[in-house]
């Protein structure tokens, strides 16, 4: 028999979100992990919020939001609370009741200075990393490290002199044309007017500079989960700055060693590793120059070891900006593109725990 092509919704409906969600989806191994982080962070929820007024936005919520702008790569905040409006799935894994509208995307704008002053992705990564410290997934003496350019929200155009006029422009107010050709432009003559924390900066001397920063990470070589993150405005000594204020703060007095590319084969960072008991497994550079690296690393087993390994770090920069949020920063100033980074490493943490937490199947 055909059914009737009926448009009218019904008055009542007796699905719940749950049952829309399929029993494997991906998502729900991913919501369960970070459910349990965000029990963990009660106390900071409750420290971030007066005792009276009006009930705010649940910090739970925002954050799963943020988590699904990211894994799903959603370019604005905007777009997420559209989809929050329609998509089943986003409304399962937020936490959205049926009967209830998503909440507006300001909501975001006015939430985020308190997420940046209680450290909130931080510490959202912190507990998602102890989940897998808690199963052993992580190695305590063998990581790698590495930087990558994060394409700031700002233009070519809008750096200007720091003294003297700027470059004549023309055309509309709102996006007038300005002409640079021909000038010399460098980070101490020249500052972004939209956002003055992004540096001018490239990773090879074949391609040209962008308004940029510099994110860090430090993986450990056991299943390259990322361990520790940092935000930097790029310069030439801000990689190899961070790799060792991220490998001064490892747990544990036995020696350690870490995996880099040859951008680390400099005197400064070899000495600056040895004295923190790191032993540096770095790429040798000998482009008309002798490495720092003897060998005496390169002779043992492990710093072939070290080479493979670091490679894989490239997989991290890569989710996070084909898949995620990090091709270009929507946000302005480095306390916020700081946020955003470590958002970005917490998502790619969670996209490849559960397969590392799942259990074994049974012979």
């Amino acid at each position: 028999m055909r059914g009737a092509d009926v448009t009218q919704g019904s008055m009542f409906s007796y699905l719940t979100l749950e049952e829309y969600v399929p029993e494997a989806h991906p998502l729900r191994p991913i919501r369960e992990i970070v459910n349990a982080a965000l029990r963990e962070m009660d106390e900071t929820f409750a420290a971030m919020y007066a005792d009276s007024g009006r009930d705010s936005t649940p910090p739970e919520q925002l954050l799963r939001g943020l988590i699904l702008q990211s894994l799903y790569g959603l370019r604005s905040e905007r777009l997420l609370c559209e989809q929050l409006g329609y998509n089943m799935l986003f409304r399962w894994f937020v936490g959205l009741g049926l009967d209830k509208g998503p909440w507006d995307h300001s909501t975001y704008t006015k939430n985020r200075d308190r997420l940046i002053e209680h450290e909130v992705i931080r510490e959202l990564f912190s507990r998602v990393l102890d989940q897998a410290k808690a199963k052993g997934l992580l190695s305590s003496e063998h990581f790698s490290v590495d930087g990558t350019l994060i394409r700031a929200w700002a233009s070519h155009k809008s750096f200007v002199p720091k003294d003297g006029a700027p470059p004549p422009s023309s055309g509309s107010r709102g996006n007038p044309e300005v002409d640079f050709k021909g000038q010399k432009r460098t980070n101490d003559t020249h500052q972004s007017k939209t956002d003055p924390d992004a540096k001018l900066a490239t990773k090879s001397a074949k391609a040209g500079a962008i308004p940029a920063y510099m994110g860090h990470v430090l993986t450990e070589n056991r299943n390259g989960l990322v361990v520790d993150t940092r935000l930097t405005q790029a310069n030439g000594t801000a990689e190899r700055e961070a790799a060792i204020e991220m490998l001064a703060q490892l747990p544990g007095e036995a020696r350690k060693t870490v995996g880099a590319d040859k951008a680390y084969d400099s005197e400064a960072f070899v000495e600056d590793c040895r004295a923190i008991k790191v032993t540096p497994h770095v790429a040798q550079n000998t482009s008309g120059r002798s490495s720092r690296i003897d060998q005496r690393t390169t002779r043992h087993p492990g710093y072939e070891i070290s080479q493979f390994a670091r490679k894989l770090i490239e997989t991290v920069f890569g989710d996070a900006k084909q898949h995620g949020i990090l091709r270009q920063v929507k946000l302005r100033g480095l306390a916020k593109v700081e946020l955003l980074f470590t958002l970005a490493a917490t998502v790619v943490n969670l996209r490849r725990l559960p397969k590392l937490l799942a259990p074994e199947p049974s012979g």
